[in-house]
Formats: structure tokens, sequence, C-alpha cells
């Protein structure tokens, strides 16, 4: 058994309620909701991805957690994670185990659309519009903002710890943080989210 790794690499979490941890990323290849070619974009499900996640280099559990613990500084506060593409087309219960094996703290992004095969220390469920939602209950609830069909009123019955409004980035980007802005200050069950590890110029 192998996975598909497209990249992997050492930085610290730059959303969410982990901001600034450092983690190793361990993105994997392949979604299951865009191929990750710009060909296919018009007709995927999620059109707007800024994520790179075609190709990559394949691993055994074994060898994907050994290369984890490479890149981590020291045996403390380990802390990986696990992010695509979608993750949970390839993310095993044998890989959590050698993860957790070696003393990770073990944490998920994902579009909620396939089941967790096992226990994970931290849950982060960012739903999109037009994908069914198998997922309804995790640590973090992240929505890209504004997605038409997946207003937040659909995700009243999700059950989160924290929601946060990630304003969708690209020719929108400034309109889209206000119009975030603004409904969180309306719903202050939600929060703003901030990608800070751009600012940081951290990948």
């Amino acid at each position: 058994m192998t996975y598909a790794v497209h990249s992997m690499f050492l930085t610290a979490q730059g959303e969410g309620a982990n901001l600034g941890r450092v983690a190793v990323f361990i993105r994997f290849a392949g979604c299951n909701l865009w191929s990750g070619r710009e060909k296919d974009r018009a007709t995927a499900v999620c059109q707007f991805c800024d994520t790179e996640f075609v190709g990559g280099k394949r691993y055994t559990p074994t060898a994907l957690a050994d290369a984890a613990v490479a890149l981590f500084p020291g045996d403390r506060h380990r802390m990986v994670v696990l992010t695509g593409g979608e993750p949970l087309l390839q993310v095993d219960k044998p890989l959590l185990d050698e993860l957790r094996s070696r003393n990770f703290y073990i944490a998920v992004e994902t579009n909620g659309t396939k089941q967790l095969p096992g226990h994970v220390h931290w849950l982060c469920v960012s739903p999109k519009a037009g994908a069914p939602l198998v997922l309804w209950n995790a640590d973090e609830l992240k929505l890209v903002y504004p997605q038409v069909g997946l207003e937040p009123e659909r995700l009243t019955d999700f059950h989160a710890v924290h929601r946060w409004l990630s304003p969708m980035a690209g020719r929108r980007t400034k309109p889209n943080t206000r119009a975030a802005a603004s409904y969180c200050l309306a719903h202050p069950e939600w929060r703003l989210a901030i990608q800070a590890h751009k600012t940081w110029g951290l990948a």
C-alpha cells in the first residue's frame, strides 16, 4: 500500500484555531472535486481552489511517517497536517497508526465528502457547494465565502467548536473580505478567517 503525495514541508499553521503552530504539512495528490488541471476547472465542482496538488512521489505508511519525523525539529510537540487535494481519498488507519506511534498530533483538513478512517486529534472541514457532505461534526468548520448554494445558514446543523468564514480569494478578494466581515458582525457565531502564512512568506 502506498500514498501519492504531492509535497511535504515544515511550516507554521496559517489559519484557524491552531494559528502559528509549527507542523509538517503532508499534501496528498488528487481530489474528488477537481482534477487540479486548469483545462478542467470550468466543469469542476470546486472551481476556486488555488492549491497545487497534481503529481508527486509515492510512500508506504512507514516511509511517510519517517519522512515527517525527519522534517520536524526535535521529538516534542510534533504536529502533522494531512491536507490536499483531498487527503481522505488516501489516508487510512495504517498511516494514522504510524503517525500516532511517532507521537504526532494529527490534524486533517478535508472537504468533508469522505468518512474518517480512524481517530485524529483535530479535524477541519471545508465544505464545497454541490458536493455531498458526509462529515457533520468537526473541531473547525471553514467555509470559503461566498459560495452560491452553500450559504452559512445551510450549515446550522453542523457541529463545530469553531466556525470560520474565509473570504474567497481572487479578483474579488477585497469585496469578499468586506462581505465576510459584515456577515460575521451580524452572526457572531462565525469568526473571520485569515491566511496569515501568506503575510509571513511561508508555504
